[in-house]
């Protein structure tokens, strides 16, 4: 991913802060049933602003609910307990949603006037992360977060295949939704990775689930949106993991061209096999502060890089600059082949001759490349600011039109603070039993428009977000939101597809009375 946030420093003058639109009130309830009692004696079930507020919000920075209640479990029965409590009381009048890392941007982890579970607080104890003996898997909580499961994978040599780009987030969070990044075109989103499942269902049952035992739940789950139940353990594949990669940004200017590149690079061989490079990415810029966003878009490019780059644009009358970003995986053994490997992929592509840049880092380093952005940001006071993020999923057959539509159209002339991310991924990849939903072509691209307001022009964010959206579906592009967040009822029948009757069947089967993940505005 073309990082990227960093670019906010450029576009601002002057930092707004914003007050969360939309809070809802919700009063405490004073007395619980049967065992949760015990769960308020004990101090894991909360009604006091201290904790409540803190579960009121997310990442987006943009909507707020309050919640009556919010347990902090020590282990996954008293989980467990509360939904038991919730489906057996004819009476209960809450919902419940699970929070890991809150890094949803419209709501989706919050429970107006319910309660919020904090998962992160299973992780209290002993990091609940076992790698087998064999180096096979990984079993970790589903309130483990990546970058640990990550170091506890590499203190053994291996490491999981697929990954997100930013690691900071919950191992049940991201696999509620699918879990995509560079390596997806490879191995699939993070989704297509997992063995294994513990679920505590709508009823309060934790289940083991996999593709051979309780089949329906496993797939279900997988992509479900926590409508079916909590993930408390995931059993995830691993492979032998490198030591260091070799990642390289490449520019174009020429769509065309760039994703042409793109998409030869995760073409199935006749043997199956795919390319030669581990992780695949890119990028868009628009060419109205093209030398500031490339200045901030990472460590790649020097003053002389960007002098470069602007100057072969404006020679080229480019619209826009495009970037791959891609790696190539190498341990000891494969150290002496590496800068050979990357010349002859290199010799296939069509970049603008000399626009090339490459770095060497350590596996780790580069998994973990935003959190340091991060910390940076929040220092400055720019990470905290409303994410009016829009991710589509757009057919292979229309992602001309949309660069045209939308980066070669809406966007231009326009103020952009975050990264505008896109890359190919093959749909062999995705098991489609699962509850994720692609575009119905064989390669579709994801596209992250992960804008942020930093200039207090949230409105104008969101309104232009609605532009993108609307001009998709009057030109007809069978688009798919990734982490999409819908009030009416027919837009997600529409976003499921026909996976929307079964989706409802799984609903009534393990959550009946509708309690679980409210803020996705699915049934309630």
């Amino acid at each position: 991913m073309a990082i990227v946030h960093v670019l906010l420093v450029a576009l601002i003058a002057a930092t707004t802060s914003h007050a969360p639109r939309g809070v809802h009130g919700a009063a405490a309830k004073t007395t619980w049933p049967g065992d949760l009692a015990a769960l308020v004696k004990a101090g894991r079930l909360r009604t006091d602003p201290s904790v409540t507020l803190a579960a009121s919000t997310d990442f987006g920075n943009i909507t707020s609910a309050l919640p009556a209640a919010v347990l902090l479990p020590s282990t996954p029965a008293d989980v467990a307990t509360l939904l038991r409590a919730a489906h057996s009381d004819p009476k209960w009048p809450y919902t419940i949603s699970f929070r890991g890392r809150g890094h949803s941007t419209m709501g989706q982890a919050l429970a107006p006037g319910g309660v919020v579970v904090d998962m992160p607080s299973l992780g209290a104890a002993p990091a609940r992360i076992n790698v087998s003996s064999d180096g096979r898997y990984v079993d970790a909580g589903g309130e483990q977060m990546w970058i640990d499961v990550l170091r506890a994978a590499l203190a053994r040599g291996v490491a999981p295949r697929s990954w997100t780009d930013y690691l900071h987030l919950t191992v049940g969070g991201t696999l509620s939704n699918a879990g995509l990044s560079g390596q997806t075109f490879r191995h699939g989103p993070q989704i297509s990775n997992v063995l294994e499942l513990d679920v505590i269902t709508g009823y309060g049952k934790t289940k083991t689930c996999s593709k051979s035992v309780s089949p329906d739940l496993f797939n279900a789950v997988l992509g479900g949106l926590g409508q079916f139940g909590v993930i408390v353990r995931a059993r995830i594949a691993l492979e032998p993991a490198p030591m260091r990669v070799k990642w390289a940004r490449l520019v174009y200017t020429d769509f065309a061209t760039f994703s042409a590149d793109q998409e030869k690079l995760i073409a199935p061989r006749p043997d199956g096999s795919i390319g030669q490079f581990s992780y695949l990415e890119g990028s868009a810029f628009v060419i109205h502060g093209l030398a500031a966003a490339l200045k901030n878009s990472g460590v790649f490019f020097s003053d002389a890089d960007v002098a470069s780059i602007v100057a072969r644009a404006e020679a080229k009358n480019a619209t826009n600059v495009y970037v791959i970003e891609a790696t190539l995986n190498y341990d000891n053994v494969t150290a002496g082949s590496v800068d050979q490997a990357l010349k002859s992929v290199l010799a296939e592509l069509r970049f603008e001759e000399g626009l090339f840049f490459v770095r060497d880092e350590s596996y780790l380093e580069f998994l973990d490349r935003v959190y340091s952005e991060e910390m940076t940001l929040d220092k400055l006071g720019l990470w905290r600011v409303p994410h009016p993020w829009l991710n589509v999923l757009v057919p292979r057959s229309r992602i001309a039109d949309f660069d045209r539509g939308v980066f070669g159209g809406i966007l231009q002339g326009t103020d952009i603070a975050g990264p505008m991310v896109i890359y190919p991924l093959n749909k062999s990849k995705w098991d489609d039993s699962m509850s994720a939903v692609t575009p119905a072509e064989d390669v579709f691209y994801a596209v992250s428009m992960l804008f942020s307001s930093v200039a207090n022009d949230l409105k104008r964010l969101q309104a232009q977000n609605q532009k993108i959206l609307r001009f998709c579906d009057l030109a007809g592009i069978g688009y798919k939101e990734y982490l999409a967040h819908y009030t009416v009822r027919g837009d997600w029948v529409r976003h499921f597809g026909g996976k929307w009757d079964r989706f409802v069947q799984m609903k009534d089967k393990y959550d009946p009375k509708k309690l679980l993940s409210p803020g996705q505005d699915i049934f309630n």
